[in-house]
């Protein structure tokens, strides 16, 4: 490394934090730039380091390369938590089950409508039911799981056990999707795009034939009033693909059963999960491909959610709280420096490119209208001054 000064430089938000979940300290920093670039720099400076209780941290800046030197390093992690992950999954089956058991309830409406009236007074009785929209949501959710798992475990990255969020009617979904929960760096930013972008992959690949078949055993219906879903490119294509033209056409919709619905919400979840900001794995994507440099789209990704809350869906307001909450923090590597190599970085911007073909600027709405925040003003307006008309 061509070290032009020595400094005590203030260092990110998240390398605070770390140094303060390990109770290390902040020794001193080397600014520069690094003669080579390559996976095996950061491991020969740890491997110099490791005997004096010190740690490396290798940063990007916009002049070059900074290493910040640390006292203290991280200790084993402690033994995963089971039983909560045990008893969330367990209440997000349920919560599922509840959820299917409600659209399996619809379908049987269309063709008995007092045996579905006798199923709907005795939910708990007829929760089997719901078994085709949990075992396929799950499945797809665990296959999530499953791709970050597997690539933590390849790379020796200790973590949580998966946490399953059940919703209990608090969603259409019955569910608010699950997470790992880190509890150490990564090495560098090619394991943060393995990690990242596996998990997604896999969900989708699940939710694709899943979102297929279900389709072809739902019926078409004349467009009425109640609650749709929304259109994503995928879910279009594979309408297209089913029905031969795309639905709605104005006249006439899919009615999806259960493992349509799963296969929706497989890809609205991943959607959900690859927006490309913070400790999202669509953030993780980003940052693996672009470094620091990732931070300067928060703005910008904001701005764009604001706007799909104000034109297109009042959902958008929360994305936006959850891009408030996730969005500002990344998970840096101990190595920010090492880029990804050219597969990589083409796989990156492909997985980038699945954000934008599952994610669904209206996710649900009333009749297929909008309901953007902006459109519930006016609507608003409209009412009260068509009132004051009424009153004279």
């Amino acid at each position: 490394m061509l070290i032009e000064r020595q400094a005590k430089a203030p260092l990110a938000a998240e390398d605070e934090i770390f140094m303060e979940r390990i109770g290390a300290r902040h020794v001193t920093t080397f600014v520069g730039r690094l003669y080579e670039v390559t996976p095996t720099v950061y491991q020969r400076l740890d491997d110099a380091l490791r005997p004096f209780n010190l740690m490396p941290l290798l940063r990007e800046t916009p002049t070059g390369h900074a290493l910040h030197i640390l006292q203290g390093r991280l200790s084993p992690p402690h033994r995963a938590n089971v039983l909560l992950p045990l008893i969330l999954f367990l209440l997000t089956v349920i919560s599922v089950l509840y959820t299917g058991t409600l659209i399996a309830i619809g379908e049987l409406g269309l063709s008995s409508p007092e045996a579905a009236q006798a199923a709907a007074a005795d939910l708990f009785a007829n929760l089997w039911r719901g078994w085709p929209y949990a075992l396929s949501i799950l499945l797809i959710l665990g296959a999530h799981e499953a791709g970050h798992w597997v690539q933590m475990r390849r790379y020796r990255v200790a973590s949580s056990l998966p946490y399953f969020l059940p919703a209990f009617g608090l969603s259409p979904l019955g569910t608010f999707g699950a997470g790992i929960l880190l509890k150490e760096p990564m090495l560098n930013r090619r394991v943060l795009f393995d990690v990242g972008a596996t998990g997604p992959w896999f969900g989708a690949l699940l939710a694709v034939p899943i979102l297929l078949i279900g389709l072809a055993g739902s019926p078409v219906v004349a467009v009425g009033a109640g609650v749709v879903e929304g259109n994503s490119i995928l879910y279009w294509l594979a309408k297209v693909i089913v029905f031969g033209r795309p639905l709605p056409d104005g006249s006439v919709d899919v009615l999806v059963n259960q493992l349509a619905w799963a296969g929706w919400t497989g890809l609205f979840v991943t959607a959900l999960n690859l927006l490309p900001v913070g400790q999202l794995d669509g953030g993780h994507t980003l940052y693996a491909l672009l470094g620091y440099r990732a931070r300067a789209l928060f703005s910008p990704v904001m701005g764009l959610v604001l706007a799909g809350a104000l034109f297109f869906s009042s959902a958008w307001v929360i994305l936006g709280l959850l891009i408030a909450f996730l969005g500002r923090s990344y998970a840096v590597p101990l190595d920010d420096v090492t880029p990804l190599d050219p597969t990589r970085r083409r796989l990156a911007v492909m997985t980038l490119g699945l954000f934008v073909l599952c994610i669904v600027p209206i996710p649900l709405a009333y009749n297929g209208m909008s309901s953007g925040l902006l459109s519930g003003l006016l609507m608003s307006v409209s009412a009260a001054s068509l009132w004051r008309l009424t009153r004279g």
